[in-house]
């Protein structure tokens, strides 16, 4: 499989790491919209929201989530997270990913 995250999942590629979890890593974004600009990625393949139909693994990430925004510290000032779903919806790499940005304030434009 020719999948950047997976290669991130399975050591191929460095980055850098946050947080992790039996079923999600959770990585700096090497092109950051934010101070806070991290993803989290199911490590298992998951093409996109419309394929994710484990539910152990959708809990996992909404409490990464959570995890995420304790750990960069960006609980009380507030933050956002973004899962862009195919072509139309901005998603660039075909694999399941949240982006999860703040660090300040942010205005309504939409990151890829």
């Amino acid at each position: 499989m020719d999948c950047i995250f997976c290669k991130i999942v399975s050591g191929e590629i460095p980055a850098q790491k946050v947080y992790e979890t039996d079923n999600i890593i959770v990585i700096k974004d090497i092109n950051p919209h934010a101070p806070v600009h991290d993803l989290i990625i199911p490590k298992k393949h998951i093409l996109s929201l419309n394929e994710l139909e484990e539910p152990e693994i959708a809990a996992d990430i909404l409490l990464t989530v959570k995890k995420v925004a304790i750990i960069e510290g960006i609980t009380e000032s507030g933050y956002r997270v973004i899962a862009n779903t195919g072509n139309n919806g901005g998603q660039l790499i075909p694999h399941l990913h949240f982006h999860v940005l703040g660090g300040k304030k942010l205005g309504p434009k939409l990151v890829s």
